[in-house]
């Protein structure tokens, strides 16, 4: 069986790093962070840009489904090398693109190091950081998604 194309980019370890990550920064505030990570995509979706890509993602995982629109997707599709991070409403209220586009550029550039794990952890920590900020851990606060990484 042909090795996996995730594992091209990251082992076992850095994938629990990773979903331990978003676990302690989730915990700082009420916004949920997901983030999936795909081989390739489908036939259908190969004419897709990755932000249509992302979007199709978010719906599919729920992320849209949050209490507050506080959820926000890092998606990479790995056979294009690609990523993009896509948030909610309730986040876009408060947040302006440049921001994400500021963690993006760093995220690349850790990706074009070959830092994959460090590159995702980076983006994990500000993304969840700037949560922590706009949207701080309310007392009945609720783990709406999985701190897992979806595959």
């Amino acid at each position: 069986m042909a090795e996996k194309l995730i594992h091209k980019y990251f082992d076992d370890d850095e994938l629990l790093r990773i979903s331990n990550t978003i676990k302690k920064y989730e915990m700082q505030t009420s916004g949920e962070i997901a983030v999936s990570v795909k081989e390739h995509s489908s036939i259908s979706q190969k004419k897709k840009s990755i932000e249509e890509l992302a979007k199709q993602e978010f719906v599919k995982l729920g992320i849209h489904n949050t209490k507050d629109k506080t959820g926000i997707l890092i998606f990479i599709l790995l056979d294009k090398k690609q990523f993009h991070i896509l948030a909610d409403s309730g986040i876009n209220e408060k947040v302006q693109q440049d921001t994400w586009n500021k963690i993006k550029d760093v995220i690349e550039s850790k990706f074009r190091e070959g830092s994959y794990a460090e590159g995702l952890i980076y983006g994990v920590e500000e993304v969840g950081k700037i949560l922590a900020e706009h949207f701080p851990i309310k007392p009945d606060d609720v783990n709406e998604l999985s701190n897992k990484i979806n595959f």
